[in-house]
């Protein structure tokens, strides 16, 4: 994870670059809400086809001004798709307006080695990248994947039912009868 530690969200952009920074970053998240900031949450997919329906029905400055004025905003889950033209357009403008004004954090699973070709057009990617990636503080995540590890602890405490028998016994995974 890749992140600032600016308490007034101002400044430098926060980047989580590994998937593993949900409860960090919803834990820094809560204290900027608590301390009187906006924040606007978004996941990155999901941003680019609402920005793209309100190009085409009107709504497109005011979603634009949300995204700009937010003292923190979060960018869900960079990559792994490559931009269209548009969404190139789109974030440069973004992170055009925000630079220098207010923080962004964006989680991804990619190393930022690669965002160049995911923003894929050479001069957007050098223009976007030096306003994101050259004054973030980065924080790189290590470890094992929180959901493994919490979908590894559920199944362990299902039951499950042996159908070896005539009668049907109910037993807890790795329980001996």
């Amino acid at each position: 994870m890749e992140a600032s530690v600016d308490p007034q969200c101002r400044g430098p952009d926060w980047m989580p670059i590994t998937p593993k920074t949900g409860s960090l970053f919803h834990a820094e998240t809560q204290k900027v809400c608590r301390d009187g900031y906006t924040v606007h949450y978004a996941r990155v997919p999901r941003l680019f086809a609402d920005l793209e329906l309100a190009h085409g029905d009107g709504r497109f400055a005011r979603l634009f001004r949300t995204l700009v004025k937010a003292d923190l905003l979060i960018l869900d889950d960079w990559g792994p798709d490559r931009l269209t033209a548009n969404q190139r357009r789109d974030l440069m403008e973004i992170v055009e307006d925000r630079y220098g004004r207010s923080s962004t954090l964006i989680t991804s699973q990619l190393p930022t080695d690669t965002w160049h070709e995911v923003i894929g057009e050479p001069t957007f990617a050098d223009a976007i990248l030096d306003r994101i990636v050259h004054n973030a503080y980065r924080l790189a995540l290590d470890g094992p994947s929180m959901r493994k590890i919490q979908a590894a602890e559920l199944e362990a405490a299902v039951p499950v039912v042996d159908t070896t028998s005539s009668t049907s016994a109910t037993t807890a995974k790795g329980a001996k009868k």
